[in-house]
């Protein structure tokens, strides 16, 4: 369990203003659930989906999604990461392959999302890459309420991950622009 509240490059919670933010969302919480929803709900609502928006900026690194206020799927389940294991809450990653016809026609790509550890229910999978007509994720544990069901050719990545897979981070770090980012998803062919 120890090493899904490791900090590393990516989920680097000693950033001062991570630090900060995961303080003020877990203030006067009384359990795990409370400071986890908070988290999630922040960077749900707070944090702007890159593809909704088309920012034309790729951020990876947890405090540089917080510092922009924008990231992908992936990115921005690196700052969630970051700010749970702040509170000293096991979080890890996992992925769905899913469709990615919203940005480009008969593409599939990878779908970024995180697994908390709540005492009372065990693991969660949560999904803060921001709702919009169509998307409502929700955090109501036991009960999970993701973006996106499995439809045709889509699955889960069964794992859970202590970090982010490579070929996500790779990716956000090579491609900066939307554009460059919509025609290079990561993807994997079977899970």
């Amino acid at each position: 369990m120890i090493s899904y509240l490791e900090e590393t490059e990516i989920i680097d919670f000693s950033n001062s203003n991570i630090q900060k933010l995961s303080k003020e969302l877990s203030f006067g919480c009384k359990s795990d659930v409370e400071i986890a929803k908070n988290c999630f709900i922040y960077v749900r609502d707070e944090i702007r989906h890159t593809g909704d928006f088309q920012d034309n900026i790729t951020t990876y690194k947890a405090s540089d999604v917080l510092r922009h206020k924008t990231g992908w799927c992936y990115a921005k389940s690196h700052l969630l990461a970051a700010l749970l294991r702040a509170n000293n809450i096991p979080t890890g990653f996992c992925y769905q392959r899913l469709s990615c016809s919203e940005y480009k026609e008969d593409i599939y790509c990878l779908h970024g999302l995180n697994v908390i550890y709540l005492k009372e229910f065990g693991w969660y999978k949560v999904d803060a890459r921001g709702n919009k007509e169509g998307v409502n994720a929700e955090f109501n544990p036991p009960i999970e309420k993701l973006a996106f069901e499995i439809g045709k050719n889509e699955f889960d990545l069964p794992s859970i991950y202590e970090k982010p897979l490579d070929i996500v981070v790779e990716t956000l770090k090579k491609y900066k622009t939307y554009q460059e980012m919509i025609n290079n998803f990561p993807d994997i062919q079977q899970g």
